[in-house]
């Protein structure tokens, strides 16, 4: 296959960052490179730009790490407690995902971090102290530290109220159900 050089303007997944020089095929250049304007040909004139674009490049690498620094520095300091509905025995009903830490930390420290990018071999299931560490560049990895508690551990007195109001009804529906039951019974 022919293929042909190019340089590219923009980072391309899977083939590479601006500023540099890639070979590729002739028709994925002419028809998806060329005309989205993500790279151009190699001429004279274009390699002596290319020092302009590996400059703008450096720069944009480098404000890039100090962000993901600074937001792992803001991540380290975060202290976060998620709560889970669980049984007698202890056993979760839920689990805490990425999307959920991804979404207390949008709603806490009003930053958005692709999901993709919290590493969590599994759902997390039991309560107690857990560390969970989010990939935010490729040379800066941020420790998020958070708590599980168990929701019937905080509300236990809440829930015996409740229980024992739930029983009077429950019988109630019962009756009524066995009455149905009994008119049908009685009408055939």
């Amino acid at each position: 296959m022919p293929l042909t050089e190019l340089i590219l303007t923009e980072n391309v997944p899977g083939l590479g960052a601006e500023a540099d020089v890639v070979k590729v095929r002739r028709g994925y250049a002419r028809n998806y490179l060329l005309p989205r304007g993500k790279a151009y040909e190699v001429t004279p004139a274009a390699l002596r730009q290319l020092d302009a674009l590996k400059h703008k490049r450096a720069e944009r690498e480098a404000r890039e790490l100090n962000e993901a620094e600074e937001l792992a520095r803001r991540i380290g300091k975060a202290r976060f407690t998620f709560t889970l509905e669980t049984g007698e025995t202890g056993k979760a009903f839920g689990s805490v995902t990425a999307q959920d830490i991804e979404n207390r930390i949008k709603n806490e420290l009003g930053t958005q971090i692709d999901r993709h990018k919290i590493v969590l071999e599994r759902p997390i299931k039991d309560t107690g102290e857990h560390e969970v560490a989010i990939k935010l560049h490729h040379n800066v990895t941020a420790q998020l530290v958070f708590q599980v508690k168990s929701a019937s551990a905080e509300e236990p007195k809440a829930e015996a109220v409740t229980s024992a109001t739930e029983e009077p009804e429950k019988k109630k529906k019962h009756r009524f159900f066995r009455k149905k039951k009994e008119e049908k019974k009685e009408t055939e």
